[in-house]
């Protein structure tokens, strides 16, 4: 068979060891009744096995209008493949999920080059997703799963923690894909929380942005125009401090300073 070549554009690099596609499977463990949606199926290779583990039943997303006709051809007679051509940073997870009737289960290999937006849209609205096991960059892995005080701890980790466990599965090498990437990936299982690890301040995103900004600073000149000395006093933070050596909580301490007006 043919397949359409791989498109710089769309960031493609197919995945194609059978071995990484059987231990992704494996850590997924689909379940009967789960909505699971798959992001850039590409030429398909994890689409089958997922579609035979859950008995025909999987959504998936491609960008790529060449490779969304070879899936139809491959699958469309599988009742429960429904293929959406469209591109899943604008795509509705919530309309599908309420179609679906419940959260989802999102499996993918995404797009480096739109990873880190792309998990922050499928987080929207967290109470429409059940968990993910992505394919990533593995620094981008090593950031999500970093602990406060390491180098790879930063705004990525900080803005994601309130709403997912992290768990980095395991790494797969350039070899493993097609054409191979210049760098490792890792497969990560991001669990979306019952609740929010804290009840997350307006002002979360911000406080976080300003200081990683100047990670090298203190936090009290990091966030020189953002929280003054005595907002950063009042949340009981230490403001003689680096901004990686906070915890999220912490920096949502800072955050909620700013959530009522100073008189």
């Amino acid at each position: 068979m043919s397949f359409p070549r791989a498109r710089k554009r769309f960031g493609q690099h197919f995945l194609h060891d059978p071995a990484v596609l059987e231990h992704i499977v494996a850590s997924v463990d689909p379940q009967p009744g789960d909505r699971l949606v798959e992001i850039g199926p590409g030429r398909g290779a994890l689409t089958r096995l997922l579609l035979t583990a859950t008995e025909g039943a999987l959504d998936a997303i491609e960008i790529d209008r060449d490779l969304a006709e070879l899936l139809r051809s491959e699958f469309s007679s599988q009742g429960g493949f429904v293929l959406h051509e469209a591109d899943a940073l604008d795509f509705d997870f919530e309309a599908l999920a309420r179609e679906r009737g419940g959260p989802l289960r999102v499996i993918g290999n995404l797009p480096y080059n739109i990873s880190t937006p792309l998990l922050f849209h499928l987080l929207a609205k967290p109470a429409q997703m059940q968990d993910f096991h992505v394919m990533l960059q593995r620094e981008v892995v090593d950031r999500i799963a970093a602990e406060p005080g390491s180098e790879d701890y930063g705004r990525l980790t900080v803005m994601l923690s309130p709403w997912v466990h992290v768990e980095k599965l395991f790494d797969v090498g350039p070899g493993a894909f097609q054409p191979a990437p210049r760098v490792w990936s890792s497969v990560v299982r991001l669990t979306v929380r019952d609740r929010p690890a804290f009840t997350v301040s307006s002002n979360f995103a911000r406080v976080v942005l300003a200081a990683f900004s100047h990670r090298r600073k203190t936090l009290r000149n990091a966030l020189k125009g953002v929280v003054d000395p005595a907002q950063i006093e009042a949340s009981g933070v230490d403001g003689s401090v680096r901004p990686g050596t906070l915890t999220p909580a912490m920096f949502n301490l800072l955050a909620q300073t700013l959530d009522t007006p100073q008189i």
